[in-house]
């Protein structure tokens, strides 16, 4: 049966499959910056700095939805997370607030060895951040989380608080997030340069991302719908094939819809629980007047929020319709 509790809880997973898309692509972009090389290496990390600089604080704001309807509308969750993996979501609030912090400094400071010593902080908080947030999607996907829940009190520090994240397949989902991210950002990044060699450089970085990505994928072992799973396949077929011809935008949508294949897949193998195998949608729910008063609070911010992120996007974003 589909309630309240379950509408919310798609809430939750429509902004952070815009977090990944937005947000995440400017992870990836962070990771290509700290991988420049070659003659065009300042020329690609300018490249990255325009196209993020725009929207980079904006892309939060996903992010922000999420963490504000989960301790909203599912308490119980929320706590169970922020208990059991309080370090790797502490070290990933922090390299978000690093990596905004050494973009700022490292566009708008001095010249000279202080920039050089920004931009190598936003490198590094742009690969540590998305390793942190898929082990934290690990360790909830892996049931890690609910079991070490039931030891908090009756076993040590490390069992509970370390051990719960620090695993096989936690960290594998997190190099699988870094390598997807870094996938998507180099396919956006073919769009976004107007110089053919710039694009030839991302076009390289992308097919090997893509292929890292196959092989980062058949190691992680968590439970996805195989309908699901088809689609992200064909999805990642398209993509390639379409970097390899050439044709950006459609590589673009393709990778954009493999992401997020990925990402349903992953939650409808799950569904209904929020923390499996401890806490479902409906267990973890706040109360009925608590959900529709954010109910009602979600439509009133939607009717700002989507219009004025619309608007910016074409602003900041509306190029000639090329490289097709």
């Amino acid at each position: 049966m589909i309630g309240l509790p379950e509408i919310i809880a798609g809430v939750i997973a429509i902004s952070l499959n815009a977090y990944v898309l937005t947000g995440g692509a400017d992870f990836g972009g962070g990771v290509w910056d700290l991988l420049a090389t070659g003659p065009r290496r300042d020329r690609q990390r300018e490249l990255i700095a325009e196209s993020i600089a725009p929207i980079w604080e904006a892309n939060h704001v996903w992010l922000i939805v999420v963490i504000v309807v989960l301790f909203t509308a599912f308490p119980a969750a929320f706590g169970m997370l922020g208990i059991v993996l309080h370090i790797p979501i502490t070290v990933l609030l922090i390299g978000i607030m690093m990596r905004g912090s050494a973009f700022v400094f490292r566009s708008y400071g001095p010249q000279g060895r202080s920039r050089n010593v920004w931009g190598t902080t936003f490198a590094i908080a742009s690969v540590v951040t998305p390793f942190f947030l898929g082990i934290v999607i690990g360790a909830v996907v892996s049931g890690r989380v609910a079991e070490a829940a039931t030891r908090i009190g009756s076993t040590t520090f490390v069992d509970v608080f370390i051990r719960s994240w620090a695993d096989t397949i936690p960290v594998a989902v997190g190099v699988f997030a870094l390598v997807l991210f870094a996938f998507l950002a180099a396919t956006y990044l073919t769009v976004e340069a107007e110089d053919d060699a710039l694009r030839e450089d991302f076009r390289k970085r992308a097919l090997v991302a893509a292929a890292v990505v196959i092989v980062s994928g058949a190691v992680v072992d968590i439970p996805v719908v195989l309908i699901v799973q088809a689609a992200a396949t064909m999805a990642a077929a398209i993509a390639f094939g379409a970097l390899w011809m050439r044709r950006y935008r459609v590589a673009r949508v393709a990778a954009a819809a493999e992401v997020s294949f990925v990402l349903w897949g992953w939650l409808f193998a799950q569904y209904p629980y929020v923390i499996p195998p401890a806490l479902t949608i409906r267990e973890a729910a706040a109360p009925a007047v608590t959900l529709r008063l954010l109910a009602i609070g979600l439509a009133a911010g939607a009717v700002v929020l989507l219009p004025s992120l619309h608007y910016m996007l074409r602003v900041f974003k509306t190029k000639r319709r090329t490289n097709f």
